[in-house]
């Protein structure tokens, strides 16, 4: 009875143990598949790293300012009689732009010039008669006297007319007209604006650690998000001579051409002040840095792989400095002539495979353009 258990149980053991065996085994063959079976190369864009000579720059935010800009306001009191303009016109210095009523003023002035005429002779006829001596020292001292006061007379009254008749007082671009015809204008009161455009100033700051890489006659560009894509070149024409104690930074003026007028003061601007001196940096596609919080990295292209002869990737952590368009300087971990993944990372891990395609590449230019149908 013993021994029957007894090979029962060994039974019983043998088969349990056959299908344990056969259970592992299976599972060990099958993760010995899996681990030969290796995934497809993953396909990327590639970039070969390259030094370039870099003009150094500084960079602020500008904005834009008339050379000359004010409003147009009257000088005294007076109802419209003329408006000798439109909105958004052309002006030359001297154009009249808005009479006020002068019809008492023209009254008093030819009342003025009669009076100056008659103290005129009588000025003439008593420095006849004190040449005769037929007259006191007195009397022509009188007439003299009078005949000034007559003159003033004519000078104040034109002085109110010419107040009266608002022009512009230097060439430019009129804005929007602030009057109406008929209106009664108090002293004060805007007519319109105006502004001369050509050239156009562009004031920025600059940290005082700077100041002595900046000087007149520097030349500098300008871009403007209303004209994406456009360059516009100008030189730098004044310093302010103290730092702001607040910032600690300089005021900085620049002048550019505006011919056709399309940079308006209040704009705001991309300021880039090139410096004379040249360097020679290393350069990759802003697209091939992948940022992460541990590190900057780089996929670099290494060769072939030992089985499959696929093209293989390195992760090469690297030091980026400036930035300049699509291009980014790398201080420390890629050289010249190295070929760096510029998309498709996100599919990459340390060793993966890769084939290369190039037929879709991320822009790598210094200065990028935008196209516009």
């Amino acid at each position: 009875m013993a021994k029957r258990m007894i090979l029962m149980l060994l039974a019983m053991g043998l088969l349990v143990g056959g299908i344990l065996g056969y259970k592992l085994f299976g599972r060990y063959m099958m993760n010995k598949y899996m681990a030969a079976q290796k995934p497809p190369p993953a396909a990327v864009s590639v970039a070969e790293v390259r030094e370039l000579t870099w003009e150094p720059t500084l960079h602020a935010v500008g904005s834009f300012a008339a050379i000359q800009g004010i409003v147009v306001n009257a000088q005294l009191d007076g109802a419209v009689t003329r408006i000798a303009f439109e909105s958004g016109a052309t002006v030359k210095e001297g154009d009249l732009l808005v009479q006020q009523d002068i019809a008492a003023e023209e009254a008093q002035l030819a009342n003025a010039e009669a009076a100056a005429v008659l103290a005129g002779l009588s000025l003439d006829r008593a420095k006849e008669l004190r040449a005769q001596s037929s007259n006191a020292q007195a009397d022509l001292d009188g007439a003299t006297a009078a005949f000034q006061q007559t003159k003033a007379n004519v000078t104040v009254t034109r002085a109110v007319i010419d107040k009266k008749t608002i022009r512009a007082p230097f060439a430019g671009r009129l804005g929007i007209r602030q009057v109406s015809l008929g209106q009664f204008l108090r002293s004060g009161a805007a007519v319109v604006s105006l502004q001369m455009l050509d050239p156009i100033y562009i004031n920025f700051a600059l940290p005082q650690q700077d100041v002595a890489q900046v000087a007149v006659g520097q030349p500098v560009q300008v871009n403007v998000d209303a004209y994406p894509g456009e360059v516009f070149a100008g030189t730098v024409n004044a310093l302010n001579p103290n730092v702001d104690d607040a910032t600690r930074n300089f005021q900085i003026q620049a002048a550019l051409k505006n011919t056709d007028g399309r940079l308006r003061p209040g704009m705001f601007g991309s300021v880039e002040a090139q410096l004379p001196a040249t360097g020679k940096v290393i350069t990759v596609p802003l697209s091939a840095i992948v940022y992460n919080p541990y590190g900057n990295a780089v996929y670099v292209v290494e060769g072939q792989g030992k089985k499959g002869g696929d093209l293989i990737v390195r992760q090469q952590f690297v030091q980026t400095g400036a930035t300049r368009g699509d291009q980014v300087a790398v201080t420390k971990g890629v050289k010249p002539g190295d070929v760096v993944v510029t998309a498709g990372q996100l599919k990459l891990r340390n060793g993966a495979s890769i084939v290369i395609n190039n037929k879709v590449t991320p822009s790598n230019s210094a200065a990028p353009t935008l196209d516009h149908p």
